[in-house]
């Protein structure tokens, strides 16, 4: 399983979004594509909001990639 972490430095950031900073897609666009064929997972739950707000602290699952939201220092 590969992992990935993200600093968040403002209080959200769309999923679809997310998934394109990451490098998991080309763009937002086609992040929520990837959100709508059901292979994305919030704390262990299938997630279909292609917009869903991540907040620190959270964790993303597709595929054998694992990304933890973690909070920019101050």
């Amino acid at each position: 399983m590969q992992r990935v972490s993200f600093e968040l430095t403002s209080e959200y950031i769309e999923l679809n979004q997310l998934l394109k900073l990451v490098g998991l897609c080309d763009s937002g666009g086609a992040g929520k594509v990837l959100v709508a064929s059901g292979v994305v997972w919030i704390d262990g739950q299938q997630e279909l909001r292609k917009t869903c707000k991540i907040r620190a602290g959270q964790h993303i699952s597709v595929g054998d990639i694992r990304i933890a939201v973690v909070a920019a220092p101050l």
